[in-house]
């Protein structure tokens, strides 16, 4: 008996489906809590549902809501013109002091394009694509073309996820912006007058405020999870197996390639940011090189770099600091950092080898290849035995063998032919440039691999 009564009294009061409160956004019949920025799109209440309109030589449009909302769920159905492009804004907002009103912040992308990216997150007039959906390709045919569409968004701390028809879309980690409004976005369409007056239709739009968290949809390890949160290990990248190779914070694990400890100039620490400063643009004459404290067999290397205008710097791997103990840079494989347009070094080499992504003097990268010189890009380097890859923010540059016949006589044909059994080693140190040029860099991660 006594085992029965628990057994009901936990029943009643736990957590049910009822128990959750919602909040409408949209009262079926006005607008009433909305204020549209920016753009001059029509919108209207239409059977129940708020329906946009594009217009001629307007900018995007956004039908804000008046409050704000940090965690919460949000759900809502849409409906969208074939062929146009839109979305829902989520902790967004609208400052004078960031580009005179412009309404930026996290979106809810809406596609019914060829490239079905419905459901993956986009950072309106900020970052650009967060969590495109070639992350999460399974949830590419989730959207449904000329019909009403289910949208479930949980926006809980700094995790962001997304549904589309109960198909799990985006889930990315991200602090940027903890609260904003909800925003319906029209967009832009020029002057095509081809594209005025076509609809995309929002309803039954609902939030959940009050304890979100509680209400959160289960784990669920399949998503890929994409972490933006500088020098951050989440607990899915822990349990495989990555770290921080640079803290964010200090100097620790790192020295001077040619020192015992790190360097006293040459190098700074800013908010998250390890920074080789300007110098004369000589190869390891101010601060110097900087190498990992201990040395790296296998493994996937992860570093986002940013440089400024014209300047030369590089990723080395199985590098030796024993090797060169005289002017210039410690000896190691390198994937090249370099601005390509304006750097004379990428005209130098044989046949590009000296560009961007490439492995220096060795391997050239493709000439055409993903970078921003006004953005982080994230370098990549997957170490295998003797397999090694090059990529550059997801797209693969290069892979080689090392260690072999064609190996060593590429190497023999190199400015590094000199250098006993180059390349070759079976562990390494990490090693960042000073190029002497300025140059950016965070998140520093690596995942050590099985031999």
């Amino acid at each position: 008996m006594k085992k029965l009564i628990a057994i009901i009294m936990v029943v009643l009061l736990a957590p049910t489906a009822s128990a959750q409160q919602w909040e409408s956004l949209f009262n079926g019949k006005n607008l009433k809590g909305w204020t549209q920025r920016n753009g001059k799109a029509v919108y209207k209440v239409e059977d129940g549902a708020i329906v946009g309109y594009t217009v001629v030589n307007t900018a995007n449009s956004f039908l804000c809501t008046n409050k704000t909302y940090g965690d919460f769920i949000l759900e809502f159905e849409f409906r969208v013109s074939e062929g146009m492009n839109s979305g829902v804004q989520f902790r967004s907002e609208s400052l004078k002091t960031y580009q005179d009103g412009r309404v930026h912040g996290y979106q809810f992308e809406i596609d019914p394009s060829p490239r079905a990216w419905t459901g993956g997150i986009y950072d309106e007039a900020r970052r650009g694509w967060l969590y495109p959906l070639t992350k999460n390709p399974a949830a590419q045919s989730a959207f449904r073309h000329g019909d009403w569409n289910k949208v479930r968004i949980e926006a809980i701390g700094n995790r962001l996820r997304t549904w589309v028809n109960g198909v799990a879309c985006a889930d990315l980690l991200d602090c940027m912006t903890p609260k904003g409004f909800i925003a319906l976005q029209v967009h832009t369409i020029g002057k095509n007058k081809a594209e005025e007056g076509r609809p995309v239709a929002w309803r039954n739009l609902r939030i959940c405020t009050k304890n979100a968290a509680q209400y959160a949809t289960p784990e669920d390890s399949s998503v890929p999870q994409v972490n933006t949160i500088d020098n951050y290990v989440s607990p899915r990248e822990a349990a495989e197996g990555w770290t921080l190779l640079w803290d964010g914070k200090t100097t620790e694990g790192w020295r001077g390639a040619k020192l015992t400890a790190f360097p006293e100039k040459g190098w700074t620490v800013d908010n998250g940011i390890l920074k080789v400063l300007k110098g004369n643009g000589g190869e390891s004459s101010n601060g110097g090189d900087i190498v990992t404290k201990r040395t790296y067999r296998n493994f996937i290397l992860s570093v986002d770099f940013k440089i400024t205008k014209g300047a030369n710097s590089g990723i080395k791997y199985f590098v030796d600091p024993n090797l060169n103990k005289g002017e210039g840079s410690a000896i190691g494989c390198e994937f090249q950092i370099l601005d390509d347009e304006r750097h004379p070094d990428a005209k130098l080499g044989v046949k590009g080898n000296r560009k961007l992504g490439s492995l220096y003097d060795l391997i050239p990268a493709p000439d055409k290849k993903p970078f921003n010189i006004n953005a982080f890009n994230t370098a990549v380097i997957i170490v295998r035995g003797h397999h090694v890859e090059h990529w550059l923010n997801g797209t693969k540059l290069l892979e080689y063998n090392r260690d072999d016949q064609e190996w060593n006589a590429l190497v023999a044909y190199s400015k590094y032919k000199n250098w006993p059994n180059f390349g070759n080693a079976a562990e390494g140190h990490i090693l960042l440039q000073d190029h002497g040029d300025e140059v950016w860099f965070k998140n520093v991660k690596i995942r050590e691999l099985d031999d």
